[in-house]
């Protein structure tokens, strides 16, 4: 039994679940979910027919029999696992062990549930998770945040304004980063030309100036494409579970482990910082995928960079509704096919979820 760790168990009612299922035949177990529509994220699989595929919902808990156990553990060995990138685990998981119809299909076990405890429904349930975010003190203050924004020319007169309209307010420190300084947005160019494929270079830079005497001290780096979308209130929350006397980084993290990727949004005490320029990590060319870069160095300093299921890198659309609805989301990323104001405002405006951070802060304090 695979469990996360806002996951809360109720043992003896799941003990009475898995009773009902041979250990000698392979099952695979768990929430199911399902995509409403192809998404990037799960490499358009299933055009056709999205919901046709099921996968687990790891917050619910899953479980596979010895048996499957003992099966994939035979297959892994005789045939290692491709190193391809792995942007939904939960979702390759499922692929890996269905195998194109010769494994099990994921088995719905409605006692795995993500209803909060407090929900009468629950009572019925083997597991319940927490719908909010970590709270483990006072949230990070605001003005001990720098944050980055990564943007080109090209997007100034887009994208730029959409992250002014909506989470740019919630700011204390900000600067924005291009290929061109237009000092009516104002934007710093760093004098790495723009690229299209991935923008180490630009990266490495703004960590530089992090450290140098051109902006504020704060404890807390972050850095994001101009086409996300965050709530800072929840990063400040989620920031209080961290020691910034450490280094740290966090995000979103992308497989296969040996290259710990973050993408489209990083999160870095200034001692990860201090660490990774100090190792001589560099790129090794402007256009190198800087969370591939940053994943090799972070891993050769033995830093690890940690997971975080509320950084998204796509679209609420690309996501199943169930999964999300037991989420206090940090971010979201992508502005194509959406009205991303609109997306700000139902999904990551200081709302409700927020004062309920707040409020369970003051409560624990």
């Amino acid at each position: 039994m695979f469990l996360e760790e806002d996951t809360r168990v109720k043992l003896h009612k799941l003990h009475e679940v898995l009773k009902k299922f041979n250990c000698r035949q392979e099952w695979f177990l768990g929430k199911p979910l399902h995509d409403e529509e192809s998404t990037i994220i799960h490499h358009y699989a299933f055009s056709e027919n999205p919901a046709a595929f099921e996968y687990p919902d790891f917050s619910a808990g899953w479980a596979l029999s010895i048996s499957l156990v003992n099966s994939l553990t035979s297959k892994i060995e005789e045939e290692p696992l491709k190193s391809d990138f792995t942007i939904d685990l939960k979702h390759e998981v499922a692929l890996y062990i269905w195998e194109d119809g010769k494994g099990p299909r994921l088995t719905g076990v409605p006692e795995l549930c993500t209803l909060p405890e407090h929900k009468p429904r629950a009572q019925y349930c083997a597991t319940t998770v927490s719908s909010h975010s970590p709270v483990c003190g006072q949230p990070v203050k605001s003005d001990n945040i720098f944050v980055a924004v990564k943007t080109c020319k090209k997007f100034h007169s887009d994208r730029v304004p959409v992250v002014k309209k909506t989470w740019a307010k919630q700011a204390s420190l900000l600067e924005y980063y291009s290929d061109y300084a237009d000092p009516t947005i104002p934007t710093i160019n760093l004098g790495v030309p723009n690229t299209e494929r991935g923008h180490c270079g630009k990266t490495f830079a703004i960590l530089r100036r992090y450290l140098s005497s051109h902006v504020p001290k704060t404890d807390w780096l972050l850095i994001v494409d101009d086409d996300t979308l965050i709530s800072l209130p929840r990063l400040q929350a989620l920031l209080s579970c961290y020691d910034s006397s450490e280094p740290v980084c966090l995000g979103e993290r992308i497989y296969p482990v040996l290259l710990c990727c973050v993408s489209y949004r990083m999160v870095f005490s200034r001692e990860a910082v201090v660490q990774l320029l100090a190792s001589g990590c560099k790129c090794y060319t402007n256009d190198a995928p800087d969370d591939m870069v940053l994943g090799m160095c972070l891993n050769a300093l033995r830093v690890p960079v940690t997971h975080s299921p509320l950084f998204h890198q796509a679209r609420p659309e690309d996501y199943a509704k169930e999964f999300l609805a037991h989420q206090t989301p940090i971010s979201f990323h992508k502005h194509w096919n959406i009205d991303p104001i609109a997306v700000f405002n139902k999904w990551l405006l200081n709302d409700k979820h927020t004062e309920a951070l707040q409020k369970s802060t003051k409560e624990e304090l």
